[in-house]
């Protein structure tokens, strides 16, 4: 089976978006609207047992593959291709400079060669692929490559659990660069100076269950790059301690309510504050180690972005505007689509969202 690693054209088949979190399952189907654009076709969100997905990587093969089954029977599509991704931290990726008119084969050769001096394992251990990015700016006679390589566990994990839910993975991208795919669509409600948004930086914070990741954005380039250990699993385990309950039924609690009494001013909120000043924290950071000094606007993404009260938090302790991510939000919707529900999901959807894109690819 051709698996792809980010690069190549999944032929504008059907496509399914297939996003494995650390903590649920995120699918999202989009077709092309007569007026040019995107239609959300569909979209589900399954939760994950706990503990299947650990630091990126598969734990509980069966747990994940029988909540892909649950998600893509929920989804309600007879489409089975899906695009998938590898968390970004797995994935080795490299720009390199190579001469115009190298024909495949001669180009393959070159990138091994490249490959072999920084990728730390033999080439039988990984999966490489490579892209043509374009000319150089300083040269017509050479061009950009971008060499992305995975260690091939990675890859079979995930392609073994979609195919133990009788799926079919047919592109293998990274979470990284499926959220900026994602991100494009979200960039163009925001129109700037002179309606060019390209002159903006954005701060695109993806609030996950174990990790936070701040990107920087800059036109179509990611000028700064930062994570850490801080995401809603302090949420649940705060909920566990204060009310003795099991990390499931303070999750299940997370999503269906009703909450107790004391939950916002007492749990919440200290919450919220923690995550904001992290945020902060992660923004000081960037202005300390780059030429910049500003972002015009942050965007909240991920499962706990979704948190009552998360963006006048963020934006009372930044001073900066704050916006959920909605890449959905210029798109036609099919009927089978609730909007009050999807404005609320959407922040979650991001990566999903990026990788149904695929089905566009040039």
């Amino acid at each position: 089976m051709d698996i792809d690693l980010s690069i190549l054209n999944p032929k504008a088949r059907s496509l399914v978006g297939l996003d494995i979190s650390s903590s649920a399952i995120k699918m999202v189907e989009l077709s092309g609207s007569r007026a040019g654009g995107y239609q959300l076709e569909c979209y589900a969100i399954e939760t994950l047992p706990e503990g299947a997905v650990v630091d990126g990587n598969i734990a509980n093969l069966d747990g994940v593959a029988d909540s892909i089954d649950r998600c893509w029977r929920r989804l309600g599509t007879s489409t089975k291709y899906v695009a998938m991704a590898l968390p970004t931290a797995a994935v080795i990726t490299k720009k390199i400079i190579l001469p115009t008119g190298l024909r495949d084969a001669e180009m393959e050769v070159q990138v091994e060669s490249e490959a072999n001096q920084y990728i730390p394992f033999t080439l039988e251990e990984v999966n490489l692929d490579f892209q043509v990015i374009g000319p150089t700016p300083s040269s017509a006679d050479e061009v950009e490559v971008l060499i992305a390589a995975s260690r091939k566990e990675g890859v079979e994990d995930r392609v073994a659990c979609a195919e133990a839910a009788k799926l079919k993975p047919v592109v293998m991208d990274v979470e990284s660069y499926a959220a900026l795919a994602a991100f494009d669509l979200v960039r163009e409600q925001f129109p700037g100076n002179g309606g060019n948004s390209d002159s903006m930086v954005f701060a695109l914070v993806d609030v996950g269950a174990s990790a936070m990741k701040v990107t920087a954005i800059k036109g179509d380039q990611q000028v700064y790059n930062r994570e850490q250990a801080f995401g809603g699993n302090q949420l649940t385990q705060d909920m566990v301690r204060a009310y003795g309950m099991s990390h499931e039924e303070a999750e299940n609690l997370k999503r269906t309510g009703p909450m107790p009494d004391n939950y916002e001013t007492e749990i919440l909120r200290p919450f919220l504050e923690n995550l904001a000043l992290e945020v902060s924290r992660a923004l000081q950071f960037f202005f300390t180690s780059t030429q910049y000094s500003e972002v015009d606007h942050i965007i909240l993404t991920g499962g706990s972005a979704l948190l009552p009260g998360i963006a006048e938090v963020v934006a009372e302790r930044t001073q900066v505007d704050v916006a959920l991510a909605n890449p959905f939000a210029k798109m036609t919707l099919s009927s089978r689509i609730r909007p009050k529900y999807l404005l609320s999901d959407a922040p979650s959807l991001m990566v999903a969202c990026g990788l149904a894109l695929r089905r566009f690819d040039q």
